[in-house]
């Protein structure tokens, strides 16, 4: 009697897609994961802000006006019209994480989709949209933001049209190089010869292959934005009064600097410390995203 053994195939393990592994990789980075952990605890205490039991931000009392740190019932004391500074710092965080955020995200979508265009296309399209750009890059950021937002006004819909439009040109930009690159690999010549038109071509192999290094670099602009929207409210073009605003805080209590330091610095350590996160946290994203590291 002839005994048959089969022998099953041994099934391939599943392999990691692109984005797991860039997620695998972040959290190796113990730095990248902390930054992570701080940005999520403000974004968190700002959005649920009326449900965490705080003074109302809006409302002073000129006999508790510029208290110390430690107070009874003023964790970190009160500002210079005596409303609470725990519960302005923690309201401050959602327009200040708004207007740092909402520009470059806007940028991102109309930057890429911009310079996407000009790398594909090419020829008069990219040479109109390019120098377009250039335009806007002979100023610097700082004057260019400053500027847009001088001519609309103060108020906070016009901070966000004046860095929108401060962003949108670098984003265009490097998109505009990196599609360049993609645009003469062979692939895409089999694409174009295999008979698919110029749309199908960007949304199904030019965006996946450009997307990666464009959102890197929208990545980084975050903290620079923050920093910028904190700087026009500090030079009253940004959010108006009394609308809780870290650089609105700052130089509202630039004047008691010398009577409580500890009171004026608080809200330029939030920016610090969340533009650094930003910067770090961009940095480890980039290191996760680029495979041959």
């Amino acid at each position: 009697m002839v005994q048959v053994t089969t022998t099953i195939p041994a099934v391939p393990p599943a392999q990691r897609g692109y984005w797991s592994g860039v997620l695998a990789r972040l959290r190796r980075d113990p730095v990248s994961m902390i930054c992570a952990a701080v940005l999520a605890l403000l974004i968190l205490s700002a959005v649920f802000a009326p449900w965490l039991g705080l003074a109302d931000p809006y409302q002073g009392s000129m006999i508790n006006r510029l208290a110390a740190p430690g107070t009874p019932g003023h964790l970190l004391g009160t500002d210079e019209q005596g409303r609470d500074m725990l519960s302005r710092l923690i309201y401050g965080g959602r327009l200040t994480l708004f207007i740092g955020l909402m520009p470059v995200v806007l940028a991102f979508f109309i930057g890429g989709t911009l310079g996407i265009i000009a790398g594909y296309v090419g020829g008069i399209t990219n040479t109109i949209i390019m120098r377009v750009v250039d335009v806007f890059f002979a100023f610097p950021s700082v004057l260019l933001a400053i500027a847009i937002s001088g001519a609309l006004g103060a108020g906070v819909l016009n901070s966000l049209v004046s860095l929108t439009i401060v962003f949108i040109p670098p984003v265009t930009r490097v998109a505009e190089a990196v599609t360049s690159g993609v645009r003469s690999l062979d692939y895409i010549d089999a694409a174009r010869a295999s008979g698919a038109n110029a749309l199908t071509v960007i949304r199904v192999h030019v965006i996946g292959n450009v997307l990666s290094p464009i959102f890197v670099y929208a990545t980084s602009l975050t903290s620079v934005c923050m920093i910028l929207a904190a700087g026009l409210s500090f030079l009253g073009i940004g959010v108006r009064p009394p609308e809780p605003e870290w650089g609105l805080m700052l130089n509202t209590l630039r004047s008691a600097i010398y009577v409580n330091p500890w009171l004026a610095a608080l809200p330029g350590v939030m920016i610090f410390a969340t533009s650094l996160c930003l910067n770090l946290l961009s940095d480890g994203l980039r290191s996760a995203m680029n495979v041959r590291d």
